[in-house]
């Protein structure tokens, strides 16, 4: 078993309803439903970074070199 650590965070009443509901409709106790949507926040903002440093280096626009190009697609 891995060691636990207890957090405290605090709630508005509109909140904790809204997560005890989302818990119990997951079949979850909230710390499992609050430690699995911290966990895939985390994962996501380390998604971004390695595409971001994937990109890092590579070619380069202008805002207005992008803006013709939409222009030129039709998007705006």
């Amino acid at each position: 078993m891995s060691t636990v650590i207890k957090t405290t965070f605090y709630n508005t009443p509109m909140l904790q309803k809204a997560l005890k509901r989302r818990a119990l409709e997951s079949d979850q106790t909230i710390s499992a439903y609050i430690q699995r949507a911290i966990a895939d926040a985390i994962a996501e903002d380390l998604a971004d970074i390695e595409a971001f440093e994937e990109r890092a280096g590579g070619p380069t626009e202008t805002y207005e070199e992008f803006r013709a190009g939409l222009k030129r697609d039709g998007l705006i």
